[in-house]
């Protein structure tokens, strides 16, 4: 798959957060490849392997969704999109832009004071290990959740003026 173009600063920032995220799997594997040889071969668990991996699996959720954004690959329901003329398409790309920053705002409004209490006083996950879990994923919730509706607004102002398009789903299948 090629992807998308990139035509704002927003979206050469979610292209470089796309290949953090693609490095953080990278370095996800290794760390349970390392727990896995330590624990089945040397018969020496790590108290911390489990709960890094967790944690940049949650980097990785949430980082993924912005480069999806820019790369269009949310979901759409083209059955019926393609059907419409491009002005009824404009109409539903607005309304779709319109309720992403209705909801960027309504997490923002309801999960900030969880997300400032959490990082002030650097609430951590209370095992073994200890990581900052929650001091640092419930921040970077919010400000994911703004990144992807200014993405969303960005990929809106991008696509206004170009003509129809069509989808084929045979596009979407792996040679």
């Amino acid at each position: 798959m090629v992807e998308h173009e990139k035509t704002s600063v927003m979206d050469w920032i979610s292209v470089a957060v796309g290949r953090v995220t693609m490095l953080l799997i990278a370095a996800m594997v290794l760390v349970m490849a390392y727990e896995i040889m330590m624990r089945y071969v040397f018969e020496s668990a790590t108290i911390w392997a489990t709960e890094l991996s967790l944690w940049m699996a949650g980097f990785v959720f949430l980082f993924s969704g912005l480069y999806a954004m820019q790369q269009r690959a949310h979901i759409r329901i083209f059955v019926l999109y393609d059907l419409m003329p491009r002005s009824l398409q404009r109409v539903c790309d607005l309304i779709s832009t319109a309720l992403i920053v209705a909801f960027a705002v309504a997490i923002v409004w309801g999960g900030y004071n969880e997300a400032r209490d959490k990082l002030l006083r650097w609430e951590t996950f209370g095992t073994a290990f200890d990581p900052p879990i929650p001091a640092t994923l419930k921040p970077l919730v919010l400000l994911i959740i703004c990144l992807v509706a200014v993405q969303a607004v960005t990929n809106l102002i991008c696509d206004w003026s170009k003509d129809k398009e069509f989808h084929n789903p045979a596009d979407d299948l792996e040679d």
